[in-house]
């Protein structure tokens, strides 16, 4: 292959033959369920990166069914994010994210930086209960659970919740081990249609684990919790600040 095809093809690992096809990423009928919580401050000031400020102790758990996913296929997501605010721009920084399929772990850290990693989440309805796990190996790392559509949620508030800025901390490293990229992302969600949204009690509890350490931002009580069910398209990275290149 010569020098000028490699560049004109490659856009993922391995060259022939990607883990994941080349984007845009489209989700239907993808379903959340999103328990927010308080937290320790100490704790969520020891994860967040600067220049990302904390807005509040706030951390919301999410739990993601995507049924039907262009290019990653059928799969569950599990993880953290935090409100924070980045200059005069409020958005969420995603902390943490477990799921089990291969395509998007790959695509989801090679392209934006999401802190991806392989394990076992789930996502179901359980007679009036919506049940939430997490598992990594055979330990029950976080459980959720919420009440079945007891009433509908204000769908212009999900719906500007959605569409607000993501961010991510993207880390590549060079072939000695040092960090080749190191990158505040900035992402949105695209083109999304929000087709229910419904809130109730919930609960929620973690339990440490080397690997998979949720429980580093503990539950110390559940403010809300929102479950809902969308279509949206996963928009484009772009970088807001190059650790590497400023101060």
């Amino acid at each position: 292959m010569k020098i000028s095809e490699v560049r004109e093809q490659a856009f993922a690992m391995p060259l022939t033959n990607p883990s994941y096809p080349r984007a845009p990423y489209r989700f239907s009928n993808r379903e959340y369920v999103i328990i927010s919580y308080r937290t320790d401050p100490d704790a969520l000031a020891a994860v967040v990166p600067e220049p990302l400020e904390i807005v509040e102790p706030i951390v919301k758990y999410e739990f993601i069914r995507m049924p039907d996913s262009t290019g990653f296929g059928d799969y569950t997501e599990s993880g953290q994010v935090i409100p924070v605010r980045y200059g005069h721009e409020t958005g969420v920084y995603v902390h943490a994210m477990y799921l089990d399929d291969d395509a998007p772990i790959a695509g989801g850290r090679e392209i934006w930086g999401f802190p991806k990693k392989l394990a076992n989440p789930k996502l179901r309805n359980e007679g009036e209960v919506v049940v939430g796990t997490l598992h990594y190996g055979s330990q029950l790392v976080a459980s959720g659970t919420m009440g079945y559509k007891h009433r509908e949620a204000d769908r212009a508030h999900v719906l500007q919740a959605l569409k607000a800025p993501n961010f991510l901390l993207k880390i590549i490293p060079h072939v000695d081990g040092s960090p080749r990229i190191l990158e505040l992302v900035r992402y949105h969600l695209q083109d999304i249609t929000l087709k229910g949204a419904w809130t109730g009690p919930a609960a929620l509890e973690m339990h440490a684990h080397v690997m998979a350490d949720v429980a580093r931002l503990p539950v110390l009580e559940v403010v809300s919790a929102v479950h809902f069910v969308a279509d949206l398209t996963l928009g484009p990275g772009e970088v807001v600040y190059d650790y590497l290149r400023r101060g």
